[in-house]
């Protein structure tokens, strides 16, 4: 599949001067692809720069985004409800979503007025707190391939 997939992708990245990190398997697919460090899969760049890694199956991109991630907004593109699921389920992220954008991870867009800052943490309240303050939420946005602009 990645064969098919991440040449198509890679060359709109390349359009749009977005530089490939990638795993061994990224690099032997994509020839304008940099070797992906260690340091790269833990790095949020801040800068036109993507790192793919090739898994092998669910179980390993799932392993890979609960150790790297940010824990904030993961999606997964599939036609398969019960891979969703899964991901849904297992991704530790405050946000996870099935076919659409991860732009959509933002307090407005969730109905809870303006954002004014983000939270990784499951650390919440301090000082007296209700049975509403021993809880977290996670959000799941179930899409057709939706995107927001």
């Amino acid at each position: 599949m990645a064969a098919d997939i991440l040449p198509r992708l890679c060359m709109h990245y390349s359009v749009a001067d977005v530089e490939i990190r990638g795993c061994e398997k990224t690099c032997a697919i994509v020839a304008k692809a940099v070797p992906a460090t260690e340091e790269d899969w833990q790095t949020e760049y801040l800068a036109p720069i993507l790192s793919i890694k090739v898994v092998a199956d669910m179980d390993e991109a799932i392993a890979h985004i609960n150790r790297y991630g940010s824990h904030h907004t993961d999606s997964i593109i599939t036609e398969n409800f019960s891979k969703a699921r899964i991901f849904l389920n297992e991704v530790d992220s405050s946000s996870v979503m099935v076919n659409a954008s991860t732009r959509f991870a933002d307090g407005f867009e969730y109905g809870l007025g303006a954002e004014v800052g983000i939270s990784t943490d499951k650390i919440h309240a301090r000082g007296p707190v209700g049975l509403d303050g021993l809880t977290s939420q996670k959000y799941v946005v179930l899409g057709d391939g939706h995107i927001r602009q």
